[in-house]
């Protein structure tokens, strides 16, 4: 199976589960993130699973397949979006797509692994 074969299967299997526990305050791991679409202007809900950081005012999510996801180049033309994360509403702002190892020095280090291994990962900040 190729490799887009492989990410397809994976969303179809895990996309059910994770539009239930997104965003939900007894589930930190998973949010739902809402942005508009560059062209089409057509609003959507992604889930995504947040990544701890150091910094509480920074959230980090990242981009297992690659750094041309469309919602993350949709929220960086935007200048931002808005998180369902811990069952409240929040704005994000000041997106920006970086490396891995970049993205590795912001995460917990529990989770720096991982995360270097990823092709990227989008940094957003809380809105003041």
């Amino acid at each position: 199976m190729s490799e887009s074969g492989r990410r397809a299967a994976a969303q179809r299997a895990f996309d059910p589960v994770a539009r239930i526990l997104a965003g939900r305050r007894w589930f930190p791991l998973w949010a739902v993130i809402h942005h508009r679409g560059r062209r089409s202007a057509t609003a959507y809900a992604t889930p995504i699973a947040v990544i701890p950081t150091v910094d509480r005012d920074v959230v980090l999510i990242g981009l297992p397949w690659g750094v041309t996801t469309n919602w993350a180049r949709n929220v960086v033309a935007a200048g931002g979006a808005s998180l369902t994360w811990k069952g409240r509403d929040r704005q994000m702002t000041a997106p920006r797509i970086v490396g891995g190892g970049e993205a590795a020095t912001l995460a917990r280090r529990a989770f720096r692994p991982v995360v270097r291994r990823m092709p990227g990962a989008i940094v957003l900040h809380l809105e003041a």
